[in-house]
């Protein structure tokens, strides 16, 4: 797959991964934003579901397993040479999920991992999109666990 100067744009899968109250970031071994950090994920492979990418991604990248997904927000990812050209062109679909099992490790394209606080991102110079995407998925993590949370009305009478 040409990921310099391609002809279409190309599918990547992110993902925001909990453990309680700290998200997994990665630095990135490979292109593009090589020794950045970032969410943990990769390209879709043809034939593969979104939540397969999201799965395998993470898999490798940490070692980890996580439990289901939930989409964040698709973001368009274009960097364009000086002369107009696109060098890069990502369509990245962003999930979110809480992790399961394993211990996180350093694997395949990460060069690095962090179990990260939020109110410490600021340390890890991340693209304003993956901090800007980080706070959507607090917000909807934080919804679904109220809604968990949140006490039923007893069913009097029935």
């Amino acid at each position: 797959m040409i990921r310099e100067y391609p002809d279409r744009p190309i599918v990547g899968v992110g993902v925001v991964v909990w453990q309680q109250d700290r998200v997994l970031l990665i630095q990135r071994g490979k292109a593009p934003r090589i020794g950045q950090w970032s969410l943990p994920g990769g390209v879709q492979e043809l034939g593969e579901t979104v939540a397969a990418t999201a799965i395998r991604e993470v898999r490798e990248e940490t070692g980890i397993e996580i439990g289901a997904l939930q989409l964040i927000d698709v973001v368009d990812s274009i960097q364009r040479q000086a002369d107009g050209r696109v060098l890069y062109h990502y369509t990245l679909v962003d999930l979110w999920a809480e992790w399961r099992a394993g211990e996180a490790r350093a694997g395949d394209d990460a060069a690095a991992l962090a179990w990260v606080r939020p109110d410490a991102l600021d340390h890890y110079a991340l693209w304003p999109e993956t901090i800007r995407i980080i706070g959507l998925a607090a917000a909807r993590r934080s919804a679904v666990k109220g809604a968990e949370n949140a006490v039923k009305p007893e069913l009097s009478g029935l």
